[in-house]
């Protein structure tokens, strides 16, 4: 099955997409395999540097643009509003395509305006900037009106965040990225994303399988922790898929990323329903474990009023 889940402004979204984070120059064959696979929903990111390999795949697969969802992320440096219009061009010239179904924020946090994605000082320190992402966020508004980008939102904000930014500018987020997992399930934040109409969308959503979390190294895998293998017996399903099944069971969608043909296709495997025994039993499993958080790289306090934040 293909669950379809809804945006606030009435577009579908598809409960799995696929992840492009790293691994770069896998991309382009890894995203023509998801597409292959079946999946509708792509997932990149101006940092990334993967938007030229997605916009390659999508055109050599030969499925029509309006058959898939798109979301790129607009970076740190680009937070300046004069930054945004010509930022999201030069995303939009690299996926090939004249407009995106979703534009996020990637944080709320500014970096010094330029050429380069990760200005640094003599020292090695991130060269941060002065614009207030009330202010980016206007611009993207800006940038919808005139059709570059069917929805707008944000990611990695805090409560207090969302809350200053639904305050002060007009459009409500289409969707909220964020890290969670059964690790992390940060319950009284996406019940406040439910009752203000912004989807969620799950990244890292097997926790702590990616290498680069230094912080998950030292405990055993989110997608080997038994409860989650249980259950999937259960189900002919692996721990991987269950975990993604726990996603869309409350309506948020998730996007798995992988460059391996076959886990590409099982992941895809993770969209079927859980009973809700199975979801209470993972709802014991929170651990309130946060992997991502570069608070002191980027010079910004991130995640000050949610769970996991150390």
């Amino acid at each position: 099955m293909s669950t379809q889940l809804k945006l606030n402004t009435g577009a579908a979204i598809p409960a799995i997409g696929f992840g492009t984070w790293q691994d770069k120059d896998a991309q382009e064959d890894a995203v023509l395999e998801a597409l292959k696979a079946g999946y509708r929903h792509i997932d990149t990111a101006r940092i990334y540097g993967t938007e030229p390999a997605v916009g390659r795949a999508i055109k050599q697969s030969g499925i029509p643009r309006d058959q898939i969802f798109i979301t790129t992320k607009l970076w740190n440096n680009s937070h300046s509003p004069e930054d945004v219009e010509p930022a999201i061009d030069a995303s939009l010239k690299d996926l090939q395509t004249d407009y995106l179904d979703l534009y996020l924020m990637h944080w709320p946090s500014p970096f010094k305006s330029g050429d380069s994605m990760m200005p640094k000082d003599s020292d090695g320190k991130m060269i941060t900037g002065d614009a207030d992402y009330v202010e980016t966020y206007k611009a993207m508004e800006a940038v919808m009106k005139k059709g570059k980008t069917k929805a707008i939102g944000i990611s990695n904000f805090s409560k207090a965040e969302v809350e200053r930014l639904l305050k002060e500018t007009s459009v409500v987020p289409a969707a909220h990225q964020m890290e969670l997992h059964p690790y992390l399930q940060q319950k009284g934040f996406a019940a406040f994303h439910k009752e203000k109409g912004i989807h969620i969308t799950h990244y890292s959503p097997f926790g702590n399988q990616n290498e680069i979390y230094s912080s998950g190294q030292e405990i055993g895998k989110l997608i080997e922790d038994l409860t989650l293998v249980e259950i999937g017996k259960k189900y002919g399903k692996v721990g991987a898929q269950v975990a993604l099944a726990w996603g869309i069971a409350q309506r948020h969608s998730v996007i798995p990323k992988s460059k391996t043909p076959s886990r590409i296709r099982d992941n895809l495997g993770g969209d079927f329903k859980l009973e809700a025994e199975d979801v209470k039993k993972i709802e014991g499993m929170n651990k309130k474990l946060r992997f991502n958080d570069p608070s002191k790289s980027f010079g910004w306090n991130f995640y000050a009023d949610l769970e996991g934040k150390k």
